[in-house]
Order: structure tokens, then sequence, then C-alpha cells
């Protein structure tokens, strides 16, 4: 070890930080490149003069970070992604390369349990999930019971934790705490026939949730079908004869799932983990999970840029249009990722699906406006400048559209394969070293110090934007109740 000034010296492996408000200085060590962010708890100082006592300065330094900008909260070894240089890999494995030679099963397999299976390893595990995508004859009652204009997404949230309900040997409220923790042998036996059975009832929850808004009778999983193509066959089935869904969109389909099967810690692989951490069943993590993903900021991206696409209309409105979204009049949808800060190299192979899919399917109406939209966006210093680069979303809702699928269906297509990213998190978590500890964010607290109560009579009343309850504006039977009389109405004296 050189002393100290030597610049020959071996650098540490840690960080130096001086605390200016005391003087002292502290080793924080640095291990794969992280700091632990509980090691600043070491870091306090007194209270200064008139500070406020909820700052907790004298227990430590706080990490903050609004929208997980930069916190690990998990280590891992399912999933790889370099946002600068545009890269996604899954258990080491280049995307490129599992969209040219692999499937979706195949790629759940590698994502779940660590390597590529051989080929009865693979056969094996295709038989299993699709073995398990018969559901209970209850369910048809469960979807029954929705509206027919329902949102598929809110149907299959619900089925996913209504799901869990079958399955007492799954719930550790039931059966014990440990009961996916240990890695025994019939922990791990327990754990991976719930993920058989997550992955085989996902299309055939989801084909259920399709075919409510229909009105169709619903259909069980057949034999001898891919599972994509068995998928297809539950969407669209009625009664004919050999029925064989097209391979073209088939295989696309399968693409698609193998590119949305995992993305590391996206939002709602994050809701799974944190849900998970509660050690509750893996159907109602996923239903959380799924939850998630409903929202138009993940699952619902690839829907919104085809209204993007379809307000923008014809493509020498797109001139006009880009210099709104410069304005922030209008929103580019399908450009940008949160992680991804040169191109999505899930885009690029969606494209190339996207032009086999119509082939098939004849191309969409939208086709020559998303190409000229494209165009404008990469030669427009604005988003270049910005990093502003399409996105999976922007071409899957085209191939989707194509295959003909309601565009609030587009978030399920989305859900569906991502329950393979979302088990394989949280069998991760389940086995690590050390054991699951609920995950705890802190806050910093801002609000009111400490305040005495004030009895009603002598409070004054709080008003202004976010203070108080929005007015609610009541009509029909409920505007002709109020104003009616009947015994035991009375009126609120707060």
């Amino acid at each position: 070890m050189g002393l100290p000034g030597d610049k020959n010296a071996a650098p540490q492996e840690s960080l130096t930080v001086k605390d200016n408000r005391t003087g002292k200085v502290y080793t924080i060590p640095i291990a794969d490149n992280s700091i632990q962010a509980t090691a600043f708890k070491v870091v306090k100082a007194p209270f200064k003069k008139g500070e406020r006592p909820e700052n907790e300065t004298d227990k430590g330094l706080r990490i903050a970070d609004k929208g997980y900008l930069n916190t690990a909260v998990m280590r891992s070894e399912i999933t790889y992604i370099d946002g600068e240089a545009g890269v996604l890999r899954y258990r080491g494995y280049p995307i490129e390369q599992l969209a040219l030679h692999s499937n979706h099963l195949e790629t759940a397999y590698l994502l779940l349990y660590g390597s590529l299976p051989t080929k009865d390893q693979a056969a094996l595990f295709e038989k299993e999930v699709l073995h398990h995508g018969v559901m209970h004859s209850d369910a048809e009652q469960f979807f029954r019971s929705f509206r027919y204009d329902a949102h598929p997404m809110a149907i299959l949230t619900s089925a996913f934790a209504y799901l869990g309900s079958y399955y007492a040997e799954a719930n550790p409220s039931l059966q014990g705490q440990t009961l996916f923790t240990k890695g025994s042998p019939e922990s791990l036996a327990n754990m991976d026939k719930q993920i058989l059975r997550l992955i085989g009832k996902a299309t055939t929850m989801a084909a259920m949730a399709y075919r409510v808004r229909q009105g169709r009778a619903f259909v069980t999983p057949p034999t001898g079908l891919s599972y994509t193509g068995s998928f297809l066959y539950q969407l669209d089935h009625s009664g004919q004869e050999n029925y064989v869904p097209n391979p073209i969109l088939e295989k696309a389909l399968d693409v698609l799932f193998l590119l949305h099967a995992d993305h590391e810690l996206n939002a709602s692989s994050t809701t799974v983990l944190q849900t998970g951490s509660s050690l509750v069943d893996p159907y109602s993590a996923v239903a959380a999970g799924c939850a998630s993903l409903y929202g138009p900021l993940h699952g619902g991206a690839n829907e919104a840029v085809i209204r993007m696409l379809i307000s923008i209309g014809k493509p020498e409105n797109v001139p006009a249009f880009l210099e709104a979204v410069k304005r922030r009049e209008k929103v580019l949808s399908g450009f940008g990722h949160r992680v991804y800060k040169t191109s999505d190299p899930r885009s690029f192979i969606v494209r190339k699906t996207a032009d086999e899919v119509f082939k098939v399917t004849g191309k969409d109406e939208l086709l020559e406006t998303a190409m000229a939209l494209h165009e404008a966006a990469m030669k427009d210093e604005y988003f270049t400048s910005r990093r502003l680069a399409p996105n999976v979303d922007f071409w899957s809702g085209l191939i989707y559209r194509a295959m003909g699928f309601p565009l609030d269906f587009f978030p399920v297509l989305f859900a569906v394969p991502r329950v393979v990213g979302w088990l394989a998190h949280w069998r991760q978590m389940m086995l690590q070293e050390g054991g699951v500890k609920i995950w705890r964010p802190r806050q910093i607290y801002v609000g009111e110090g400490i305040r005495e109560y004030v009895p009603v009579e002598e409070r004054v009343a709080v008003v202004g934007s976010k203070k108080t309850p929005s007015p609610i504006v009541h009509s029909g039977i409920t505007k002709r109740t109020m104003l009616a009389s009947f015994k035991g109405k009375t009126l609120s004296k707060l």
C-alpha cells in the first residue's frame, strides 16, 4: 500500500465525504460501483438554532431520490440495460440474438432460471405452461360479471387477484412466511408450479377479457399449438373446424412477447417487488404489477401512439404537429425513453416485424403518417438534441392495429408477456441471500410541526385550491332525492 499522497498507490474502493457542517470526514465503501444509502446514516450533525426537529438532523442523512432516478434497490442477475449505448440483454444474451433465434417461452425459461434450456427442457417447460392454461369452470361466472364495455385491463388485473383465491398452497399468509423463501426442494417446486400457472393462464384470462367485450362464448385452450398460437386461437375461434391462426401473425406476436418479457426494474416490475416484499402470494403481486402497467405512462404508451397518429391524420400534417409539440401544446408519444438515451434496441426489431405483418394484413393507413413523423423528427435538431428517438411503442402499436386488436387491448398485449419478467424478479427476490426485507422507503417530511387539537366550535375555515374537497355537482336521481323529504333525513351540522 502506498503512502498518503503517493501517486502510485492503488485506488481505494471508497468514497471520502466531508461534512462541512461539522468538519467530520467519513469513508463510505464502494462495491460494484455503488454505495449503501444506509452508510450515510452515520453522517449526523447537531440541530441549528430554529431548525425543524422533523429534519431529524441528529439521526443521520437521508438520500433524496424522487422517482428512483439513481437508486438501486436490488442486486439482480436478470436483465442488463445500457441506456446510453442502446443495449438490452436478457441474462447476458443480446435482445437482437434472442429475437432472431429464440421464442417467447424459451426466453421465459432463460429469464426465470438463468440459462437457455436444452431441447428436452424447453419441450417440458412448454408442455407444462400450456397444460396450466385451462381455467376452472367457475371463472366463466367471474368474467361474465363485468360489463360488456369494461376495460380489458381492469378485467385482467382483477382476474390475477381472483386466481389466487383458488390456491391456498400458494399463500404465505396461510402456509407460513417462509413458504417461498426457504429454498427447499418442496418450496421450489411449489414456487415453480405457481409460475407455470400464471404464465399459462395469462393468455387464457386475456382472451376471456377480450371475448367479454364481444359477447362470445369462452374458448378452452387448444392442444398442439404454440403459446401465441393458442392465444390467437382463444381470441378468435368461433367453431370453425381445424382452425389454425396465421403463422406470420403468430410469429410476430411471439417476437413482440419476447421483446416485452422483461425490462429490468420498470414501474410494474418494481410494483411487483414492492408488493411481494410483504410476502404476499404471487397472484396478488402480479395483480399489483398489472395495475401499475395499466397507467398511460407505462403500458398504455403504444395505445397513445395510435391515438396521436389518428389525431395527426395525413403525412402533410406532420410539420404542424411537431411545431405544436415544440410549443408544448401537443405530446409526442413513442419517442424517447426513461432509460434509453440514444435508441431503443427493440424498436429496430419491431420495425422489421411490422414489415412482415404488413405483407399479409396490408399496410396500415397510418403507416405513411408514422414514417413521415419518424423521418421529420429524426431530422429536427429540437428532438435529436433531446435524444428523442423512436422506442418500442412507436411501431408495436401499428402492428397490433394491423392485426385487428382494439386500442384498449394494447396494454393487455403488453401485460401478458411481462408476467414472465415480473415472476423472474419475484422469484429472484424470494431466493436472495439474506432473505426478504419489506420495502419501506423514507420520506422528507415538510408538513406542519406539532399542533394542538382545536375544538370544532373554535376552528377557522381553511379555503383555497387543494385545501378543501372539490364541490360535487349532483344530478338525476341524487338531485331529486336531496330535494325530497322523508323520515330520517338529516342535514349535516359540519
